[in-house]
């Protein structure tokens, strides 16, 4: 049975400035939340590894696109999380234009996971978000996070009050519950983002892999 490709995820770099990003070549898949809404759990979670990708729980902490190398197949980027109010003005400026520049003009860009946190789906920073997510045509996934924090009984009415809220906006894609903690949704995800990377890798044959 082949090794799943998530699981060869190697740290490559940490990019701050648009200069730093890697070649836009290879297929990619950003994962994009608010501050200490659990990207990096969940990419932890989607490689298999504990400490993959390091999951603080100061918000703001992550102030870089880190990427991670998929044995060359494909890459994972953890774009900074937004809405950490007690950042600079400068700061939060920055990490604006990083992240609404490689959202805007990513070629390489195979699908975007955006993680929210189930107990609070869709707060005033989160809708904001939608903005910067309206101009790509890439696949989108919306996962709700932490979803081991609720009941069977309130995750059924969150997902689909979720999925109503979301179906009356330009968001277009499917909403599932995620929980690094308990696994739910884990593979489910995970063979998704692996079917993503494989489609992007077809429409762009000159891509490495």
């Amino acid at each position: 049975m082949a090794t799943p490709l998530l699981s060869r995820a190697r740290f490559l770099l940490s990019a701050a400035t648009a200069r730093d990003l890697p070649p836009d070549s290879t297929p990619e898949i950003a994962f994009a939340g608010r501050s200490n809404v659990g990207k990096s759990s969940a990419i932890n979670a989607l490689a298999g590894r504990k400490r993959l990708a390091f999951a603080s729980k100061t918000p703001g902490r992550t102030q870089t696109v880190n990427f991670y190398d998929l044995d060359g197949a494909g890459r994972l980027a953890d774009l900074p999380g937004y809405g950490f109010a007690a950042a600079p003005f400068s700061l939060r400026s920055t990490w604006d234009v990083l992240v609404g520049g490689y959202l805007a003009s990513r070629a390489s860009l195979a699908g975007i996971v955006w993680l929210m946190d189930a107990r609070r789906p869709l707060t005033p920073v989160d809708r904001n978000f939608l903005s910067w997510l309206a101009p790509r045509r890439s696949p989108r996934l919306a996962l709700l996070a932490k979803a081991d924090k609720l009941t069977r009984a309130e995750r059924s009415r969150t997902l689909a009050a979720t999925r109503r809220a979301l179906a009356a906006t330009a968001f277009s894609g499917s909403v599932a519950m995620f929980s690094a903690s308990s696994g739910e949704g884990v593979e489910e995800t995970r063979a998704l983002l692996e079917a993503w990377l494989r489609e992007r890798a077809e429409a762009c044959p000159g891509a490495r892999e």
